[in-house]
């Protein structure tokens, strides 16, 4: 689902019937609001500027753009145009000239992005301006998850939308989960061990979607700055007891250079790993801040 693998775990009496539940669930917002599904709320948004949307869409444009806010823009779900503009949503890969994306850099900005929550309206406030809500979906759809799972009393669960973690309590054992860093120069191996309970743990780095071009490699991750593949660190991990916020602040971390996403990091309470070209670790424990 979601253009990608997912796996989730539940322990309890009412294992079985949690897991459907939360399999619907996945399936119910990705109809709602994938790019790649021509029916569904963001796509209707793109094509007609404009749209009637669900609890669960106008609840993400919402955050969204307050994330936007607490980012200072690095964060900013109207990079959609430039994504189709690099191929990455159809796979024909390309690299856009420095007019073309001078030009599409006047579509961007989520302030333009206006929200009526009354009316459940939303409305792009420029021409031709488009969204994608898939740097925060994934985080959003592990925390209803997690509610199904509490609901149905399930004491003990771990799941992965895609490489995003999200863990229930602790083991059954009582124990942390322990969670592996993927070492972005050989994806088969991993750079440390995350012991966690009841958080999330989201990666963001160029080595899953990318391409070659000339002996270039370009990455998925745009810099909403540059409209260039973000090349500041090789990886960014972010922890948080919120899996949307930290779904889209692994992105927004990745498109900032170590020092400037640490502090923006630090500003807002998120702990997380960097992994740097230089091959150091770096990493912001804020536990009591979470």
């Amino acid at each position: 689902a979601m253009d990608t693998y997912m796996t989730l775990t539940a322990y309890g009496k009412n294992a079985k019937k949690a897991l459907d539940a939360a399999v619907d669930e996945i399936n119910n917002i990705e109809q709602l609001v994938s790019t790649g599904i021509d029916s569904s709320e963001v796509s209707q948004i793109n094509k007609n500027g404009k749209g009637s949307v669900s609890e669960t869409t106008g609840y993400l444009i919402k955050r969204s753009k307050e994330i936007y806010d607490s980012t200072n823009g690095v964060f900013d779900i109207t990079i959609y145009p430039i994504m189709q503009a690099w191929g990455f949503p159809t796979e024909n890969y390309r690299v856009p000239g420095k007019k073309e994306l001078k030009k599409l850099r006047g579509l961007m900005g989520a302030d333009h992005v206006l929200y009526d929550e009354k009316k459940q309206e939303v409305t792009l406030d420029k021409k031709g301006m488009k969204i994608d809500l898939g740097g925060i979906a994934k985080g959003y759809t592990s925390s209803k998850v997690m509610d199904i799972f509490k609901e149905n009393g399930i004491s003990s669960a771990v799941i992965s939308l895609g490489g995003n973690v999200q863990t229930l309590n602790g083991k059954p054992d009582g124990s942390d989960w322990r969670v592996a860093v993927e070492n972005p120069a050989d994806t088969g191996s991993y750079i440390g061990v995350l012991s966690i309970k009841d958080k999330a743990v989201i990666t963001s780095g160029g080595y899953e979607r990318y391409f070659e071009e000339n002996g270039v490699t370009y990455h998925h991750i745009i810099d909403p700055d540059t409209l260039m593949p973000a090349d500041y660190v090789k990886a960014v991990t972010v922890t948080h007891a919120d899996s949307g916020l930290a779904d889209a602040f692994s992105t927004a971390l990745f498109n900032l250079p170590y020092e400037q996403g640490r502090a923006l990091a630090q500003r807002n309470g998120v702990s997380a790993v960097w992994e740097l070209y230089d091959g150091k670790i770096e990493w912001l424990s804020l536990v009591p801040a979470e």
